[in-house]
C-alpha cells in the first residue's frame, strides 16, 4: 500500500541529518547515516489530517487536555499493548528530553547519580550532564553492575531506554521486573523513555514500564513517549507521559505550564498524534515490515564483507549497531575512511560512550541504506587489511 523506496529530497529543508551534516562531521555533501530520524514521509492519514487542520487557517492557543488527543492515546495503549490507560494519568511537553530534564530537577539534585544502561543515547548525556547530575553506566545485560550502582547512596534515577538506543535491546518480562524490583529496594526514581516501542520487531513485544511500576509501593516513576519517533514528525514537536503518583504529577504539569511557560501545545503535534495513532497503523505496520528487510540485508552484506562482525538485526528500530571491534580498527581512522573516500557519515560508537561500534541509521529507502552499509564495509575493510 505505501511505496518505502520513493526518494524524498530533503536538502533545503533545514534537516539535521541532511543540511546539518557539516557541523558534526567538518564536512558537507555526505550522504548521512546519522540523527535518529527517517527519509521517508510522514504517513498519508497524518499528512491529510495537517491539511485539513492548516485550511482551517486559525491557529489560535491550545489545550492538550481539551478534543481528542488523550482519548487517542488510551485507544493506542489498549490496542496495541494491552495496557490500560487512565487518561487523567497523562501529561504533555515539547519532546521527550523535555520531560526527563523537568523530572531530573524534581526528583535530583546536582552531583546526585543517573543510572543509565551503556551505550548511552546521547541525549541522555548532554540532559544529565548539563543539568549537574552525574551519569553513571552500567553495560546493557550486568544486572550485577546495575545493582551496585542503584545501592549507591547518591544513585536517585534509573533512566531505562525501553527499547534500547542505540542497541535495539527489547526488555524482556523478567528484566523489567527484576530492574522494578532493585528500584523500589534501593528507593530510586525511575523513568522509562519508551519513544522507540512502536518500531519494535516481529516476533518482539515491548511491555510498558507502567505495568511494573504499578505493582511497587515506590511512588516516583515515569513514562515518556511520543508519536514522532514512529510516525517520523519530530520536527512537529511534542510528547506524553505518565507520571505515578497524583501530586508528582500536578507539580509536573504546574512546572510546564508556569515555570517553563508552555501551557499551549503546538496544534499540529497533536493533530499528527491523533491521525498517527487512529489512521495509522496500516503504514506503521508496513515500515516495520519493510525496515526488517533492510536490516536482512545490511546482515547479509556485513556478512559477506565482514564476517568477523558475525552482527544479527536489533530487536526494535532502524538503527544498527555494529560491533567492529574483532577487526582491530581505529575509530578515528574509520571516520577518516567514511568522510574522505566513502563521503559517509555514519555515528561512531565513541559518541554513545562506546568507541569500536558504528551507529548506521537505515531509516531510508533501501538503496540508499545499501550505499550506506556497502561503504561501511569498503572502509572497514580497507583499514582491517593494513
Amino acid at each position: 500500500m505505501f511505496d518505502f523506496d520513493r526518494v524524498t529530497d530533503r536538502r533545503g529543508t533545514w534537516s539535521v541529518q541532511w543540511d546539518g551534516v557539516a557541523d558534526r562531521f567538518g564536512v558537507g555533501e555526505l550522504l548521512p547515516f546519522t540523527i535518529s530520524d527517517m527519509d521517508f514521509p510522514s504517513p498519508p492519514a497524518v499528512l491529510d489530517a495537517l491539511r485539513a487542520r492548516v485550511d482551517h487557517g486559525v491557529f489560535g492557543y491550545t489545550d492538550w487536555r481539551l478534543g481528542e488527543f488523550r482519548e487517542a492515546v488510551r485507544e493506542w495503549s489498549v490496542s496495541r499493548y494491552d495496557t490500560p490507560l487512565d487518561i487523567s494519568r497523562l501529561v504533555y511537553a515539547p519532546s521527550v528530553l523535555s520531560q526527563l530534564s523537568q523530572l531530573l530537577r524534581m526528583w535530583t539534585a546536582p552531583g546526585d547519580g543517573i543510572v543509565v544502561h551503556s551505550p548511552t543515547y546521547d541525549g541522555f548525556r548532554k540532559a544529565v550532564t548539563g543539568l549537574g547530575r552525574e551519569l553513571r553506566g552500567v553495560p546493557v545485560g550486568d544486572e550485577e553492575a546495575l545493582e551496585a550502582e542503584l545501592a549507591r547512596p547518591d544513585s536517585r534515577m534509573l533512566l531505562l531506554c525501553s527499547p534500547h538506543n542505540p542497541t535495539g535491546r527489547v526488555w524482556r518480562e523478567d528484566e523489567l521486573a527484576r530492574f522494578a524490583a532493585l528500584a523500589e529496594r534501593h528507593g530510586t526514581a525511575v523513568v522509562s523513555d519508551e519513544i522507540h516501542a512502536d518500531l519494535v520487531a516481529e516476533g518482539r513485544r515491548h511491555l510498558p514500564w507502567s505495568r511494573f511500576a504499578e505493582a511497587g509501593r515506590g511512588r516516583r516513576w515515569a513514562v515518556v513517549t511520543s508519536a514522532t519517533k514512529a510516525f517520523n514528525f519530530p520536527a512537529l514537536t511534542g510528547s506524553y507521559g505518565i507520571i505515578g503518583d497524583p501530586e508528582e504529577r500536578e507539580a509536573f504539569v504546574r512546572r510546564m505550564e508556569t515555570g517553563e511557560g508552555l501551557a499551549s501545545p503546538a496544534v499540529l503535534s497533536l493533530t499528527a498524534h491523533i491521525a498517527a495513532y487512529r489512521r495509522g497503523a496500516p503504514w506503521l505496520d508496513e515500515l516495520r515490515t519493510y525496515l526488517a528487510g533492510t536490516m536482512r540485508m545490511v546482515a547479509r552484506r556485513l556478512a559477506d564483507g565482514l564476517p568477523e562482525v558475525e552482527w544479527t538485526p536489533p530487536q526494535a528500530g532502524y538503527l544498527a549497531w555494529i560491533d567492529l571491534r574483532p577487526l582491530g580498527i581505529d575509530e578515528d581512522a574509520l571516520q577518516r575512511e567514511l568522510i574522505g573516500t566513502e563521503k559517509v557519515a555514519v555515528m561512531p560508537g565513541g559518541v554513545y560512550g562506546t568507541p569500536g561500534f558504528v551507529r548506521l541509521n537505515v531509516g531510508c529507502p533501501r538503496a540508499k541504506a545499501e550505499r550506506g552499509v556497502d561503504a561501511l564495509v569498503r572502509a572497514a575493510g580497507r583499514l582491517r587489511t593494513r
